[in-house]
């Protein structure tokens, strides 16, 4: 729906809530005591009990192969378990899951072989240990088209025999052998073998069991999102068949402990007998309050909006806790659909975002330092780059000003006027077309997503704005390039480990664009940009491979695909009888180890 008659209004409200998050703090560091998950320690829980998780949306997919938005992890890694995975206080050092150690990397970096643990079982119906050839199946199945994966292709594109672009069927892959049962082997092309190792931490490492879901993957798309066989010690209720009876689309999902789940072989304690997760609690003011004064309730998906964010710093300190996300909020500009395919006209938009304005709709400096690249704080590259210090480089002069450059906007504008983009003199966008926005209807992503249509309305822009569910969101809209969404304004990218390319390949790379699940939301393709993240990926870990990651950050940067503005810590919120843990990783509550009091 368009929003133009409901500006002036929504304008009015934003400059109150301006002043009302104020109190939150005048720095980065001022957050009146309230607790960081940084450097945490895990608190023994109590067994039993249950909590329900209140969520706006829904997670985007069950099926492992498929799922990559953060409320999915939440629930998925308290299913399923990986290679590899994080304790929740440690993002930083993975430690083996499924695996039985540490994998072990070849001299030459182009083998790595891992040993698998022995015990763990999948869920009903199923019923059976997991062997190698689980794992050889979950990875080979992400190569299909059937099973759509953001960043297969990005992070294990160099497994001898990968397909460079989506398989019909599921391909065989002679890199992914197992010589026994309990061995995996990787073979690669490149000598990429540690980059690849971290990159074990990802869902798609998550055994499968061919014989029960081959006949879901031979339908396109697989339809064993609704039928997961699950190893975690967690599952999704479901019948006989595999059916999950469990999960109802954007309403709920019911979890109760998998009766194969044997806790020798697993880290996790899983304190909780059952977790309820309740959707479509759109109202987040109406579902943080419920959350703060109520009793078994955590948050799920989104966060608390700014006055929330405001009362729990202040009166419910112990029930709130500042994740430092390893992440970076930006609004995406297709690159693809015009005027977008202009860089001056990017430029202009970047120009005069308001990005203090954006920080506030979130709860000020509270919730992180406003951003004006793409690699986050706490990820190597990062300081390479210039950390947090504004650019000084006069042809980023349009990222310069956190609050908006007009004049700098209308340089850009009448730059693009030059090439021939319809504009006014006076620096406006004169074309007559309603650019479909894409927005999530439940706050504080929603205003942020009013503020940033405000600040393309600044410019002449106008907008068909559209509000969905933040599940919606990514999987039918801003992930799908043949929607033909001109302008998602909240999205973000998230550490998958600590590594500059998990942040710049999947998002930047067109290589990476694919036709569903797609995170390079502007489409960007540019040959120089993807050769040079193709001759960095290759690069060993360190120093080099650093600066040239830093390099192309700000190369990306210059060509403005979208408006980076929060390098963002995120909070989470609790009821007082709820012993929550965070989880440094996915920044949102580790259901395996969170517990009632």
């Amino acid at each position: 729906m368009t929003r133009t008659p409901q500006r002036v209004a929504m304008l009015a409200a934003f400059f109150a809530l301006a002043l009302f998050v104020a109190a939150c703090g005048s720095s980065s560091n001022n957050t009146s005591g309230v607790k960081s998950s940084a450097g945490q320690k895990i608190p023994q829980g109590k067994q039993g009990g249950d909590v329900t998780v209140l969520s706006a949306g829904d997670v985007d997919y069950m099926d492992p192969g498929q799922m990559y938005y953060t409320f999915g992890y939440m629930i998925g890694y308290s299913v399923n378990r990986p290679l590899y995975s994080f304790k929740p206080d440690n993002a930083t050092k993975p430690v083996p899951d499924i695996a039985a150690s540490e994998p072990q990397i070849s001299s030459d970096q182009k083998s790595i072989t891992i040993k698998l643990r022995t015990g763990v079982k999948f869920s009903p119906p199923v019923n059976r240990e997991v062997q190698c050839k689980d794992i050889k199946y979950a990875m080979s199945r992400v190569f299909s088209a059937n099973v759509p994966n953001p960043y297969a292709t990005g992070y294990f594109g160099t497994i001898q025999g990968a397909p460079k672009t989506p398989a019909k069927g599921i391909p065989s892959i002679p890199g992914i052998q197992c010589p026994d049962p309990t061995t995996l082997v990787l073979k690669l092309t490149q000598p990429k073998a540690a980059t690849v190792a971290a990159a074990l931490v990802m869902p798609l490492t998550m055994p499968v069991p061919e014989e029960y879901a081959k006949p879901f993957d031979a339908k396109n798309p697989s339809t064993y999102d609704t039928h997961v066989a699950f190893t975690g010690p967690y599952m999704v209720k479901n019948d006989a068949k595999g059916n999950l009876t469990g999960w109802k689309r954007a309403k709920s999902i019911e979890l109760v402990r998998n009766p194969n789940w044997d806790k020798s072989t697993d880290y996790r304690p899983a304190y909780l007998d059952a977790i309820h997760v309740d959707e479509g609690n759109a109202d987040s003011t109406v579902a943080s309050r419920r959350i703060l004064n109520g009793s078994h309730l955590i948050q799920g998906d989104g966060a608390p909006p700014a006055p929330v964010l405001k009362q729990a710093a202040t009166r419910f300190k112990n029930q709130l806790v500042l994740v430092p996300a390893g992440g970076t909020r930006y609004v995406a500009m297709n690159t693809k659909i015009k005027p977008f395919d202009n860089v001056n006209v990017r430029r202009a938009v970047f120009a005069i975002f308001d990005r203090n304005a954006m920080r506030l709709t979130r709860g000020g400096p509270i919730v992180g330092d406003i951003a004006w690249r793409y690699i986050p704080p706490g990820i190597p590259g990062f300081d390479e780059a210039g950390g947090l210090n504004p650019p000084t480089d006069p042809s980023l002069d349009f990222a310069a000003n956190p609050a908006g450059d007009p004049a700098v906007a209308k340089k850009y504008m009448l730059l693009a006027k030059q090439q021939g983009v319809p504009v006014t003199a006076d620096g406006k966008y004169a074309g007559k077309e309603k650019l479909l926005t894409i927005a999530t209807n439940a706050d504080p992503g929603k205003k942020s997503a009013e503020v940033a249509a405000n600040q393309f309305e600044k410019l002449g822009f106008k907008l068909n704005f559209r509000e969905v569910t933040q599940d919606a969101l990514y999987t039918k809209f801003c992930g799908v390039p043949k929607a033909q969404v001109a302008i998602c304004p909240n999205v973000g990218f998230f550490k998958d480990f600590v590594d500059p390319e998990s942040f710049i390949n999947p998002t930047f790379n067109g290589e990476a664009i694919l036709p569903a699940n797609n995170t390079n939301w502007p489409q960007l393709d540019d040959p120089s940009i993807n050769k040079a993240i193709d001759a960095a990926a290759i690069l060993a870990p360190g120093k080099q491979r650093d600066e040239a990651f830093a390099k192309i950050d700000l190369d990306i940067t210059k060509l403005a695909p979208a408006v980076p503005w929060l390098w963002d810590k995120t909070p989470l919120i609790e009821s007082k009888d709820v012993q929550g843990v965070a989880d440094n990783y996915s920044t949102v509550w580790h259901l395996s180890f969170t517990s009632d009091k």
